[in-house]
């Protein structure tokens, strides 16, 4: 028991010093380049209007919005007075989800995921993207479509949002470990 709470301690305080760093102003660090035209908010009708662009059978229903892309249905669900949305990706029943593979899925959202994440509600897996609605640039909800298609797409195998993995976390170690694995078997081949 001790051992588990010194090990999180460590953790704790690499998170945090690593964060502290993170927020820590340099010199050196180029500034991110602003954006001089700047987006209008997003609003349900600009929303629907791009959801529209990419699916012309969408349906509303409510706050609601469904759609297809890809063969893959969506729901985009909003709440304005709130101020958020969250766009939603159906992947699996979650009956017969192991420990193991509820572990892999947290690990996978804190490095591979990227934005969007797995969630598990009202009995199911989800693909989800989660953000504040009227501040969500259109290729940020285009990006966030996309990195949630891709977390259920490449459930059981990648568990990946897209191209990239934040560093840290477990993913690329198993990555790793599959690609040592992939090239032992493709010795014996």
């Amino acid at each position: 028991m001790f051992r588990i709470i010194a090990r999180s301690l460590v953790v704790l305080t690499l998170l945090t010093s690593g964060a502290a760093l993170a927020q820590t102003a340099s010199p050196d660090l180029p500034e991110a380049p602003q954006d001089q035209q700047g987006e209008a908010p997003m609003t349900l009708a600009r929303m629907a209007g791009i959801i529209r662009a990419l699916d012309p059978d969408m349906r509303v229903q409510g706050p609601a919005m469904e759609f297809t892309l890809e063969d893959i249905p969506v729901i985009v669900i909003t709440d304005v007075r709130a101020d958020r949305m969250r766009a939603m990706v159906p992947i699996a029943s979650v009956e017969g989800l192991t420990q193991a593979d509820l572990l892999r899925l947290m690990q996978a959202n804190f490095d591979a995921a990227l934005d969007a994440r797995y969630a598990v509600a009202h009995g199911r897996l989800w693909g989800v993207f989660i953000h504040p609605l009227s501040p969500l640039e259109k290729d940020q909800f285009l990006s966030g479509l996309v990195q949630t298609i891709t977390v259920a797409r490449t459930y059981g195998t990648a568990y990946s949002g897209g191209a990239a993995i934040f560093g840290g976390g477990d993913s690329s170690e198993i990555y790793r470990g599959l690609l040592e694995e992939l090239r032992k078997k493709g010795q014996e081949l």
